[in-house]
């Protein structure tokens, strides 16, 4: 199974601002084919906190700070984000929690699937289970 993964993405510098972009298949191994954000989470809370068994993911902040927690169910890695040309690849069947949200912060989320319930496992335990079924 795939890993968790930083991805750099291209950084164009110019005095008038600075510049990143995200294409699919270039910097980011799929089509986008859905596209969310999350912002205002008030201070303690988490978001996320579940896995899904097709759909990755790309998350980046683009504004402030946070950690993506990531576990397969046997080891836990954490990943701060906190500059906007980087990212964080998640595959597929993978548990992620969004955690340590700055105020003001602004995560991007690219998908890589049309949203399902039926994608989605939200119960830790319950995720252990599929993995260890799944591989």
């Amino acid at each position: 199974m795939k890993k968790a993964e930083i991805i750099q993405l291209p950084k164009i510098e110019d005095s008038r601002g600075n510049l990143s972009i995200i294409e699919q298949f270039k910097n980011i191994p799929f089509e986008i084919r859905r596209v969310h954000w999350i912002y205002d989470v008030p201070g303690g809370k988490d978001r996320g906190g579940h896995a899904y068994k097709e759909t990755q993911e790309f998350i980046v902040a683009l504004s402030g700070s946070f950690d993506v927690e990531i576990s397969d169910g046997t080891e836990k890695q954490v990943f701060p984000l906190n500059r906007s040309y980087y990212g964080l690849y998640v595959p597929q069947g993978l548990w992620r929690c969004m955690t340590n949200f700055s105020t003001n912060s602004l995560a991007l989320v690219l998908s890589s699937t049309d949203f399902s319930d039926d994608d989605y496992i939200m119960e830790y335990e319950e995720f252990k289970q599929w993995r260890v079924q799944h591989g």
